[in-house]
């Protein structure tokens, strides 16, 4: 009679049973501390004799923490980072502070590591001042002027239609911003040295030309151009002279857009960045 091979029973499998719910309990993942450690040391080409060695363990004890069967002490973390080349931030797989920085802050960082304490300390005293401007300049008060495309010295229509051609702006609330209503640009050199062509100037608006003292600036309009001139009684002059007085008669219509007020310097214009916090465009 042939004999009959009798099938092994199958192995037994270990499960883990959750003993308030009844239901099997996946197996745990190996903690990423484990992990980690085994891919530094590859990186690093390491054998694990080798690392043990470094830290002061044995063979045996890295293999436990490779495999999850235990943990390195929390006084070997620092040694075990050193012989890894790596940071605690890269042991445990969390973002350092260096992970957000830009290649060129990181940079930036290392060149400040390279000066002097005292060169260092001046260093610090400076960023520190900047900050506070920043800062600062952040708090300031701001206000919405009108800016005009068209250019005093150069340029045609009517001063009515100023207030439909303008677009806002937003400038730094300052004494001199306070006074104007208005931004024009310069062109052309007939009031060099004071406004040089690409000025910005400011302008406040007047209703009537006597509102206008002999020996001001002001922007007007003669006929189709408008000019940024000083207004005298015999007429409006340049302050280049190379360029003649403008002489009118009663026949002639001149019209005062406004009285200039100084001019407006870059940094007393809102950036972009910054205009969408204060609420206005």
């Amino acid at each position: 009679m042939p004999r009959r091979s009798i099938p092994r029973p199958a192995a037994p499998v270990c499960r883990i049973v959750d003993l308030t719910t009844g239901k099997t309990v996946e197996k745990p993942s190996l903690p990423i501390v484990c992990d980690r450690i085994r891919f530094w040391r590859e990186k690093a080409g390491l054998e694990q004799k080798a690392l043990a060695k470094a830290v002061g363990v044995t063979a045996n004890a890295v293999s436990n923490w490779e495999n999850g069967r235990g943990r390195p002490d929390l006084n070997l973390v620092p040694d075990l980072c050193a012989a890894l080349g790596i940071s605690l931030y890269d042991l445990f797989g969390l973002q350092g502070p260096s992970d957000t920085l830009t290649a060129k802050e990181q940079q930036l960082i290392g060149r400040i590591r390279q000066l002097s304490p005292a060169h260092y300390a001046v260093t610090e005293q400076l960023v520190d001042g900047l900050i506070a401007a920043q800062e600062a300049a952040d708090a300031r008060p701001v206000r919405q002027l009108i800016c005009y495309a068209r250019s005093l010295a150069a340029g045609r229509g009517d001063p009515t239609e100023f207030e439909e051609e303008g677009t806002p702006i937003l400038v730094y609330d300052t004494r001199e911003t306070q006074r104007a209503d208005c931004v024009f640009h310069v062109s052309g050199d007939s009031m060099e040295p004071v406004y040089h062509s690409g000025d910005q100037v400011l302008v406040s608006h007047v209703p009537e030309a006597s509102d206008l003292r002999p020996g001001e600036v002001g922007a007007f309009i003669c006929g189709n151009e408008t000019y940024i001139k000083v207004f005298e009684e015999d007429g409006l002059h340049s302050l280049n002279p190379a360029y003649k007085t403008m002489h009118f008669d009663q026949a002639d219509s001149v019209y005062l857009i406004g009285r200039v007020t100084g001019i407006l310097s870059p940094d007393q214009i809102v950036p972009e960045a910054d205009a969408e916090k204060y609420g206005k465009q």
